[in-house]
């Protein structure tokens, strides 16, 4: 079994309401996404992913697409919040507003972007983990072992 690592960044905005501290506001993170995936290496010679778990450049196109291109300079509100009339009003102006069902903490996205990217891995590939930088000093971490 071979763990594999593939790092991503986006931007992306978000309001967490009714907290007690400054992230009430709307305010921004450069977020750097690690996936790590496991699996066992293809030993098939006739096969062009010989000797890979997964193609990096595979794995890039399933995060890239539910995850990435989607959040990159969107704002993530909550949609069970007073948030919903603020995501409305910004959506009518132009911008990119993401409506979850959840509080937009890191926490709840870790639990969000594993559900998403473990329905697109191809069979016999796990999440294995998942580590979310908000700040260059604070990360969640999501692993398959903990659920």
């Amino acid at each position: 079994m071979i763990r594999l690592t593939k790092i991503f960044t986006f931007e992306t905005a978000h309001a967490l309401w009714g907290y007690d501290g400054k992230c009430k506001n709307v305010h921004g993170h450069s977020y750097k996404l690690y996936v790590t995936i496991k699996g066992n290496p293809i030993d098939d010679i006739h096969n062009s992913k010989n000797g890979m778990v997964m193609d990096f450049g595979d794995l890039k196109v399933i995060v890239n697409e539910l995850i990435v291109d989607p959040f990159d300079h969107a704002i993530l509100l909550n949609s069970n919040s007073e948030h919903k009339r603020l995501g409305d009003t910004l959506i009518k102006e132009g911008h990119k507003v993401i409506f979850t069902d959840y509080q937009p903490t890191c926490e709840n996205m870790l639990s969000d972007f594993a559900l998403k990217i473990q329905s697109r891995l191809p069979q016999g590939i796990i999440l294995a983990k998942l580590k979310l930088y908000e700040t260059e000093t604070s990360y969640g971490e999501w692993i398959k072992e903990d659920q």
